[in-house]
């Protein structure tokens, strides 16, 4: 058995170490709380934790990055921490669409692609001039999105009304469009724009029509950006640094077993380290974890109301993913890919075999991480990762098998399945796009909808917990407050929608949610900022939070290291 050094008691315990929890706990910090982060995995990052193998970093999760510009949620809620987070660089070639018969990128100059498509098509000029205009609306909103990054719930009541209106306001673009979901609603929207199906296959796979929309909208304002420097794992590490600055604590292969209550209020929680038993007391828990566990599995069976769990059981969740890690003996780009995300699909077949299970036919999306970040493998060499739609119950169960508990089992016939899977995929890029791509990978690594869950916990494998929508609005699925005194949400299930944004969003308004019942000066403070009342480096060096030194240097990728040791090696 393995000891860890955990304190007795803590203000605050956070359950999951992904960037909702460390967004929370590095919040908290600084406004001079104690605060212990609890996670399973073996390092931080929960679903951008991603992995190395033989010198080569994989990032397994950003499909694309936004919101880190100023404006943005993510740069809106890292000022208020410090100045030394991780930077991003802005992505210029954003989203190429392959087809069987068409082949479009789009970059940060929309326009360009615009009077593309009207030479190309020009009996359709006004609805293609119209699609823009509208995108370029909706960018406009949400180029400004980090004004909007508290949730009602922080607010007093005198202060809502003003709140909800200036919501109306955000969301009202948006509205018009929000009803055109599936197949026969994509139809019927993109029909408002353009009749010519020509035109409609370039979106043959979108869910709805404001998943056509919204990537041209975030191009207009430049809210594409590239990863950081060491990839999306720069960003936990960076919130696990400024959370131990403070000298607070987190502790990995940490399972949380159950919430503490007294008096139908949180009090702590009971965790299971390698086989010891701790229990640490506390005066709030935030749960940055999927939120079925924590109702389900980690909190009495009358606790929290049959409705609600019902409610949540029944939200429409994002998929999950069959991921290819592809390490290359070459540069990605000496094979034809660029910085953008390419979308291939097929527009021969019908809309649901082109969304399906079946890997011959479904939608692929190739990234070229290691030429957007070079630290992400050696010189010479690079990454390629390959995803393919999936859902946990799709191939019956992926071939696994079940024990007497119920459990699944992953054996031989999963491993060939998932091999035998990704063998079609990569035959398929090759054909599409990479000439030669066989022959010039090193290894690969397959991951799916059951490893996503093992990794991160979340229900199903999802990425990125429950869909915006009409259902998921009126069922209430997202909430920060539980039925349970003191117990917070914190992750992306606290908000409908996903990403990097989001998690970050939530883990700060979890953190005010805290700051209301006990620091309200301090979330006046917070207030003040986010209205454009004060900078963040009044807010940072405001004596009501502790100074954080602005002293993180992140730590060398697995190639940098190689390098700097060759480097040595030739001195």
């Amino acid at each position: 058995m393995s000891q860890i050094n955990i304190r007795s008691s803590y203000d605050i315990v956070i359950i999951g170490a992904g960037m909702g929890g460390l967004t929370a706990a590095a919040t908290l910090s600084k406004a001079g709380y104690s605060v212990v982060v609890l996670d399973a995995a073996n390092q931080a990052g929960g679903y951008l934790a991603g992995f190395h193998r033989n010198r080569f970093r994989f990032d397994t999760a950003i499909h694309w990055l936004n919101q880190c510009n100023p404006g943005g949620i993510i740069h809106t809620i890292f000022e208020t921490l410090g100045t030394d987070y991780p930077k991003v660089t802005l992505q210029k070639r954003i989203k190429r669409y392959m087809g069987d018969a068409h082949d479009y990128l789009l970059t940060n100059k929309p326009d360009g692609l615009k009077h593309q498509l009207q030479a190309e098509f020009p009996h359709e000029k006004k609805g293609i001039e119209r699609f823009f205009t509208d995108a370029k609306e909706l960018g406009l909103q949400m180029n400004t999105w980090g004004n909007n990054v508290r949730t009602a719930e922080t607010f007093r009541l005198a202060e809502k009304p003003a709140f909800f209106l200036k919501t109306f306001r955000f969301i009202l673009p948006f509205i018009k469009h929000i009803r055109f979901t599936g197949e026969e609603g994509l139809t019927k929207g993109l029909n408002r724009y353009f009749k010519d199906k020509r035109l409609h296959q370039i979106f043959s796979t979108e869910p709805d029509l404001l998943s056509c929309l919204v990537p041209f909208g975030w191009a207009y304002f430049g809210d594409f950006q590239n990863p950081p420097a060491g990839g999306g794992q720069a960003f936990p590490e960076w919130l696990a640094h400024v959370l131990k600055s403070f000298g607070n604590d987190i502790f990995f292969h940490t399972k949380v077993t159950k919430i503490l209550l007294k008096n139908d209020t949180a009090s702590g929680v009971e965790l299971n380290h390698r086989g010891t038993i701790y229990q640490v007391n506390s005066r709030y828990v935030i749960a940055a974890c999927d939120v079925e566990t924590l109702y389900e599995k980690l909190l009495p069976a009358d606790a929290v109301p049959q409705p609600l769990k019902d409610r949540l059981r029944d939200a429409k969740l994002y998929g999950s993913s069959l991921t290819i890690s592809v390490a290359l003996d070459c540069s990605p780009e000496s094979l034809g890919f660029g910085e953008e995300a390419v979308h291939l699909s097929k527009q021969s077949i019908s809309h649901t075999e082109q969304t399906s299970a079946n890997a011959e036919t479904t939608e692929l999306i190739v990234l070229a991480p290691s030429l957007r970040d070079k630290t992400m493998a050696p010189d010479g060499q690079g990454t390629i990762t390959i995803f393919m739609p999936a859902e946990m119950e799709q191939h019956d169960y992926w071939k696994t098998t079940r024990d007497a508990e119920g459990n699944f089992i992953r054996g031989d016939a999963y491993n060939q399945f998932k091999t035998e899977l990704a063998e079609i995929l990569i035959r398929r890029v090759e054909e599409k796009i990479a000439p030669g791509l066989r022959s010039h990978i090193l290894f690969y690594e397959v991951a799916t909808p059951f490893t996503h869950q093992r990794y991160t916990g979340n229900r199903n494998g999802t990425m990125m917990g429950a869909r915006p929508g009409k259902e998921n609005m009126k069922a209430k699925v997202a909430h920060y407050h539980t039925p349970i005194k003191k117990l917070f949400l914190g992750s992306h299930w606290a908000e409908l929608g996903g990403g990097v944004p989001i998690a970050v969003k939530a883990g700060f308004n979890a953190a005010l949610l805290v700051l209301k019942e006990e620091k309200p000066n301090q979330l006046e403070r917070y207030a003040q900022y986010i209205n454009q009342k004060i900078t963040a480096d009044e807010l940072r060096n405001d004596p009501a939070f502790r100074p954080y030194a602005n002293n993180w240097s992140r730590k060398p990728t697995p190639a940098e290291m190689l390098a700097a040791r060759r480097g040595t090696v030739e001195e």
